[in-house]
């Protein structure tokens, strides 16, 4: 591998231009590092110097940690406190579950179901978001875009879509005549996970009735779906989304089926530039059944 020491100056800016350009936000290290490791010798460092400073100040340490000879029953576990004001965030659970899946189903409009979820306090994803992401456009068109869960930019904006992602979607829309006020637009999961993280089985599970609800309030004749974990989602299966794209499938929610196709979120498709001619096979086919349907 080479190195960064062995590449000139401008081999690094057009290396770091290219990464740019594909969406890498984030370096790691050339070896791991153990930062649990590292975070559990600082905390060490910082207990042996805390008594030795008190004692070059004149001052008796308040408390003094027991030996290694202690008895079992008198060492004390360190326990984490949560700081003043600020509530643990709910652990997902079957009884969260039930609480979102009661919510939703007591919508009866999209607007009653985003004030619904903008209210739930049950998932640990909102302790963390700015903003809670739920469908947006008119829907004249019976379209719904449904992507997996909002980025950075989309809990900054306070939208689904926007950022280079967006304007990339807006382009593939208009491709098939369609744009972002002839459509409905939503996201699997209403909450930007912490550092862009994959959403857990249980976090996800929890979000299931809320996306649901919102296919049946819509009522969309067809469904595109964007990226892996939305294709994943709704189809059942593991596969990646090169082998599940590009396939009809239906889809229900809430006793309204609708017909799905699949394709590549316009991320990926901004960090595979060549998977384009894909996404465009994919619009070609998803305008040909509008056309059908509205015939």
């Amino acid at each position: 591998m080479i190195q960064a020491s062995d590449m000139t100056p401008a081999e690094l800016a057009a290396l770091l231009a290219f990464h740019a350009e594909a969406g890498v936000e984030w370096l790691v290290e050339d070896d791991p590092v153990d930062r649990i490791a590292a975070f559990q010798a600082e905390k060490t460092a910082r207990q042996v110097a805390r008594p030795a400073a008190d004692t070059s100040s004149g001052q008796v340490p308040a408390r003094v940690a027991p030996s290694r000879s202690a008895a079992p029953s008198e060492r004390q576990p360190a326990r984490a406190q949560p700081a003043q004001g600020s509530t643990l965030p709910a652990i997902p659970d079957e009884n969260a579950i039930a609480e979102a899946r009661f919510a939703a189903e007591s919508a009866r409009s999209l607007a009653e179901l985003k004030t619904a979820i903008e209210g739930f306090a049950s998932c640990n994803l909102k302790t963390s978001a700015r903003s809670t992401i739920t469908a947006e456009g008119a829907g004249t068109a019976g379209i719904m875009v449904i992507g997996p869960m909002p980025n950075a930019d989309d809990d900054r904006e306070g939208q689904a879509f926007t950022g280079r992602a967006g304007l990339l979607l807006d382009r593939m829309l208009a491709a098939i005549g369609q744009s972002r006020e002839t459509v409905t637009i939503t996201t699997i999961i209403p909450w930007r996970p912490p550092g862009d993280r994959m959403p857990s089985g249980p976090e996800t599970a929890i979000c299931r009735p809320f996306i649901e609800r919102q296919i049946a309030l819509a009522e969309p004749r067809l469904v595109l779906v964007l990226g892996n974990f939305a294709a994943r989602f709704f189809f059942g299966e593991t596969g990646t989304i090169h082998a599940l794209r590009g396939k009809w499938r239906e889809i229900g929610a809430g006793g309204h089926s609708v017909q799905a196709l699949a394709t590549l979120h316009p991320q990926e498709l901004l960090a595979a530039p060549a998977s384009k001619a894909l996404a465009w096979m994919d619009l070609l086919a998803f305008s040909e059944r509008l056309t059908g349907e509205s015939g």
